[in-house]
């Protein structure tokens, strides 16, 4: 059976046929049939070159005074019509970047469920529809768009300007200071230094043998075995590409008012039912799962992919162990592990 999905080539989404996958041909793309000479496999030794997810930097080097302008604008409820909501309303950062809702009203048809907001600038387009192609587009959306901040830029130039703080803070950060694209520079800046590095997986990645338990590893190598690497790989483990949700078997009824994803987007029909891959970046801290929100449970999500993208069903073990692995994917804000509660002052 032949399915298709979206990758990024360049600049520019191909269409790729993915054919079933076969434990040869994972293997392969993980880099882990390379032998040395006699035909011996060499050491597990993990590096950046033969993996299908690659770490994330432990630093970056992004402009301190526009993140942190970045930063106040997406806490500040004056970005909304009505003062109700800020960008942290739906992303709060001490909830691992999202709600935890099963839906919110993302877009103009159907409520879905929230993506955290931590390591987005790794992705290549944004929404579950991929509606947005840069962090700067996906801002003015969500600004404008009357079910979330439901602003004009009149209103808003207005509001920030009225504020010294405001007007003081763009001219130190920008040469033509307060201006339009500069708001959304900063948002898109701040949203850019909100990655998480330094999991334990990517500690493993980096060579640190000892980053990942036995059933950890053993999770990790299901992982790539079944296929789900084909999809949820690069530094963001996914937020690359875009795949029908139930490639092997249909997962919602087809009736007037479905979600049909990017089709919504192109119009096109060979994308209904069809989305962005999400990342798996800490997944272990960010349910509910898929783009309605419809699985609060990680083992049952696991499950529900390998049945309905992948054409397998998993035994109890085997959940159990990818599950495993995909804990080690939670990643470090500030030197705290998302999910860990921030130390109590005494």
């Amino acid at each position: 059976m032949m399915s298709w999905f979206w990758m990024v080539v360049g600049r520019r989404w191909t269409r790729v046929a993915l054919a079933p996958i076969s434990l040869a041909a994972v293997t392969l793309i993980a880099g882990t049939a390379l032998t040395h000479e006699g035909g011996r496999a060499p050491a597990a030794v993990p590096s950046e070159l033969s993996e299908p997810i690659v770490p994330i930097p432990l630093r970056r080097a992004l402009d301190s005074k526009r993140v942190g302008l970045g930063e106040q604008l997406f806490q500040d409820v004056r970005l909304s019509g009505d003062r109700g909501r800020s960008c942290a309303t739906c992303h709060p950062l001490e909830q691992g970047g999202m709600d935890g809702r099963p839906v919110t009203a993302e877009g103009t048809l159907h409520a879905r469920n929230t993506p955290t907001v931590f390591n987005v600038g790794l992705n290549s387009s944004f929404n579950w529809d991929g509606s947005a192609v840069t962090l700067e587009a996906h801002a003015e959306t969500v600004l404008r768009n009357p079910r979330l901040m439901d602003m004009t830029w009149p209103e808003l130039l207005a509001r920030l300007g009225a504020d010294a703080g405001y007007v003081s803070a763009f001219g130190a950060a920008y040469p033509n200071g307060l201006t339009r694209p500069n708001v959304l520079d900063a948002l898109a800046s701040f949203e850019r230094s909100l990655e998480t590095p330094d999991s334990a997986f990517d500690r493993y990645l980096r060579g640190e043998r000892n980053a990942l338990t036995e059933s950890e590893r053993r999770g990790y190598m299901l992982f790539k075995t079944y296929g789900c690497a084909t999809c949820h790989q690069g530094m963001n483990v996914g937020g690359n590409m875009f795949q029908k949700f139930g490639v092997f078997a249909d997962v919602d009824v087809q009736q007037p008012g479905i979600d049909l994803g990017r089709y919504h987007v192109t119009g096109v029909s060979r994308d209904r039912q069809v989305f962005r891959v999400p990342s798996l970046r800490n997944v272990a801290v960010t349910g509910p799962y898929f783009h309605d929100g419809r699985t609060a449970s990680l083992e049952a999500a696991v499950d529900t992919m390998a049945r309905v993208q992948l054409g397998r069903t998993l035994r109890p073990g085997e959940t159990k162990l990818i599950v495993e692995f995909l804990h080690t994917l939670t990643g470090r804000y500030r030197g705290r592990l998302l999910g860990q509660a921030p130390p109590v002052d005494r």
